[in-house]
């Protein structure tokens, strides 16, 4: 089979109740991830995989399948996402005799990631060699740098320390924070594993401005404010 699209959206959210049904610039936060999916013409599939009915019934109106609703154990704060994979892998697989090759993984709170950003992890999947693509963005912070961490007697120290300290945030190891645009990864894989890191992962970097994860009401507004920006730009 050919890649098929997920999106996972379940109803229940502490930092920012209900937010994937929530208005982002005119439309529901879901939606947005279900225009970019359908903008890639490599998708055999979209499917959305929800535990609510009202977000089942909106990626039905903006154009995603949803053939089926995610089990309530699959959809709890402490629910692991890759049992959610799972159980979307399995459906496809039991229902059509055949997995996606990829499958790809298209969280609902990255509304700013483009069709290209998508286009680009699954020609970085493509070249072969990698179980999974994560995107990332250049971080602000560094571990070895000026990140710390509070130790039993309430001091602080560096989170991760060499040797030789670092004064310069030119001198400390690169990092990058994983962002939550697009996930490619293959469909065996994610049936035999318990974490994407338990085999090869590579990843492609995205912008800080397309890279917002909402997970909170500052990230909302932020998110507002960038799509105001960038409809002004166009």
């Amino acid at each position: 089979m050919k890649p098929v699209a997920f999106i996972f959206a379940r109803s229940g959210s502490k930092g920012l109740p209900e937010k994937n049904t929530r208005p982002l610039s005119g439309k529901p936060l879901i939606a947005w991830s279900i225009e970019q999916a359908l903008a890639v013409n490599r998708f055999e599939r979209l499917i959305v995989s929800t535990d609510s009915s009202e977000i089942a019934g909106i990626a039905r109106d903006f154009g995603a399948e949803t053939p089926f609703i995610r089990p309530e154990e699959l959809a709890r704060d402490d629910s692991s996402e890759i049992g959610a994979w799972r159980h979307a892998l399995r459906y496809v697989s039991e229902s059509s005799g055949s997995l996606p090759e990829p499958m790809v993984s298209l969280p609902a709170t990255a509304p700013l990631r483009t069709s290209l950003d998508i286009d680009k992890c699954l020609d970085e999947y493509e070249k072969g060699g990698a179980d999974v693509i994560i995107t990332v963005t250049d971080s602000h912070r560094n571990p070895f740098y000026n990140m710390v961490k509070k130790n039993d007697d309430g001091t602080v120290s560096i989170v991760n320390s060499f040797p030789n300290t670092i004064i310069r945030r030119q001198s400390a190891p690169i990092v990058y924070d994983i962002t939550t645009v697009c996930y490619v990864a293959n469909s065996q894989f994610i049936l035999s594993n318990d974490s994407i890191f338990s085999g090869r992962v590579r990843s492609v970097n995205v912008p800080v401005e397309r890279s917002i994860d909402i997970d909170t009401l500052y990230d909302f507004q932020v998110a507002e404010f960038l799509i105001e920006m960038r409809e002004k730009n166009k």
